[in-house]
């Protein structure tokens, strides 16, 4: 799935940039109802992707990281991969984000409240990436 853009930021919707950090707000919450109202930074990055057609389950990040079913891990970054953060070198509860391109990420910011375009730099430990496998086409979670 080559990609031929240095950077998607221009090409994100508006209503990306509205969604609220919600951390009450992951996949099996009773009350998501959808992201516009909240979402966690798993949820908002998997939703960013399927809106650039690509697409990954719900996974929790520890999940993702383990995940090779539905994506490869990649260490030269390409927009539209999923990076995992963390305060250490462990997956559970990393901080998910999606490259944009320029060395540049945007996550759903807890600090911020909303969606954020920072640096790679920014962050304390960079896991690493994971590309998606399939397209919205290829399969339906």
């Amino acid at each position: 799935m080559p990609l031929f853009v240095a950077d998607i930021v221009p090409d994100i919707p508006d209503r990306f940039w509205k969604i609220p950090y919600d951390i009450a707000h992951y996949r099996d919450s009773a009350t998501l109802v959808g992201i516009e109202t909240g979402a966690n930074c798993q949820n908002f990055a998997y939703e960013l992707l399927r809106h650039f057609g690509r697409q990954v389950p719900y996974f929790r990040s520890s999940n993702l990281w383990d995940d090779t079913e539905h994506t490869i891990t990649v260490d030269q970054y390409q927009p539209l991969d999923l990076l995992l953060f963390s305060p250490t070198h462990n997956a559970w509860g990393a901080h998910v984000a999606v490259h944009v391109g320029n060395d540049r990420a945007i996550h759903l910011s807890r600090r911020v409240g909303l969606a954020a375009v920072w640096p790679l730099a920014q962050y304390r430990v960079l896991l690493g990436g994971k590309r998606a496998l399939f397209t919205n086409s290829d399969r339906s979670f």
